[in-house]
């Protein structure tokens, strides 16, 4: 509740409101004594959550070019 709550209950990825998830930013299998860090946690959705767990275990890459096009497109975002 106080990773949804300080991350005002969105998607600190891409801003999605819905279908929530928290997520450990360094992995409990590689840092367990962070496992329970509120600074450890953020707030994901379904979608970001499941791409982030598949770069991590090597099945995707990040891509700097989709990543650039949904920061343009992030509500609020007036490119300045």
């Amino acid at each position: 509740m106080q990773a949804l709550d300080r991350d005002d209950w969105q998607c600190v990825e891409c801003g999605e409101r819905r279908r929530l998830e928290i997520d450990h930013i360094e992995p409990v299998r590689t840092r367990p004594d962070l496992a329970y860090s509120l600074a450890n946690l953020q707030t994901l959705c379904g979608r970001c959550h499941a791409r982030k767990t598949r770069i991590e275990v090597g099945m995707g890459r990040p891509n700097p070019k989709r990543d650039a096009w949904k920061t343009l497109n992030r509500p609020g975002f007036t490119g300045e």
